[in-house]
């Protein structure tokens, strides 16, 4: 069972645009919320070039969600930062004191927020997940001998501008999107959006804020009580054997492609309701579950997904 999440007492006064007033990047807010509803699915890498809001959606869904910002993992991160060690100050004077670090902290606060993951040192990397994976710390180094039950959410964003990652890293997060280029229209309305949110926050009482606040409400109750339903949403046999195909169709390396998909699939079913997983809810999460998964994508190919994708796959959907 995943852990529980405390409501926040109060949304803290932080000058990020809420939550529920994100204009477009659909796909990215879905992959987060079905992340948040099954934490099994592992993640989520979010790819997209800079100043596509993925940062901004990032925290703004933990303020929502957590009522607090994520821990964020700086690119210089060093071992005893991440992992934890003894303080400094404390072996000045002698003593020996285990210092918590950040992975530790993310347990507490429920996410790990991983800018420019592309740019980070691969061994952290693959650390962090392991422990995403397992749910376990263990720590040998420098006199520390420990084993931690570690439980957070994790997202990571890259510009692939910038690098890739390994296809090892790559497949050990469960859902990729691409954050989308907002058409005419959704710019305007973005436009619109930050500039009323900027008037706002130099008023003490804000209506529009408010209400705001009210959505994110409604949305965080929402997403809480599907991860408590999620147990009971049913996942015939016939939904497996169709992830289990799109798998194959897409000649996804390694296996966890098909069951991220009937993760995220059941999560969303959850989502809306449903007593039982069906084949609409695998197609609307198939991409983000096998788009980083494909062979081409593995080796260094475009993580786009298009028209010639779906056809791979329509006949088995009817």
């Amino acid at each position: 069972m995943p852990p529980s999440v405390a409501a926040p007492a109060s949304v803290p006064a932080i000058p990020i645009l809420p939550y529920s007033r994100v204009v477009g990047q659909d796909d990215l807010k879905l992959a987060l919320e079905l992340n948040f509803i099954a934490p099994g699915i592992g993640g989520v890498l979010i790819t997209g070039r800079r100043g596509t809001a993925k940062s901004t959606i990032v925290r703004a869904f933990a303020l929502m969600a957590r009522g607090e910002l994520p821990v964020t993992l700086p690119i210089n991160a060093t071992d005893d930062r991440v992992l934890g060690g003894w303080e400094l100050d404390a072996l000045m004077r002698g003593e020996a004191r285990e210092q918590s670090g950040l992975l530790e902290e993310a347990h507490e606060k429920g996410l790990l927020y991983i800018d420019e993951v592309n740019l980070l040192d691969d061994h952290l990397v693959n650390i962090i997940l392991d422990v995403v994976s397992t749910g376990v710390l263990s720590v040998q180094r420098e006199g520390i001998a420990t084993a931690r039950h570690l439980s957070f959410g994790l997202v990571g964003t890259m510009n692939p501008e910038e690098g890739g990652l390994r296809p090892q890293l790559l497949d050990r997060f469960g859902l990729m999107v691409t954050a989308a280029e907002l058409d005419t229209e959704a710019r305007h309305r973005m436009i619109m959006t930050v500039l009323a949110f900027d008037e706002e926050l130099a008023r003490s009482e804000s209506p529009w804020r408010a209400e705001a606040e009210q959505e994110n409400a409604a949305l965080r109750s929402a997403l809480l009580a599907a991860r408590a339903a999620l147990p009971r949403v049913d996942v015939p046999e016939a939904v497996s054997m169709l992830c289990a195909e799109c798998a194959g169709r897409f000649s996804a390396v390694g296996h966890r492609g098909e069951l991220v998909t009937a993760q995220a699939a059941r999560a969303l079913a959850a989502l809306e309701g449903a007593e039982r997983t069906e084949p609409r809810h695998v197609r609307q999460v198939l991409p983000f579950a096998l788009r980083h998964r494909r062979p081409e994508a593995t080796h260094g190919g475009t993580f786009a997904w298009g028209p010639d994708d779906d056809a791979r796959v329509d006949d088995l959907f009817g």
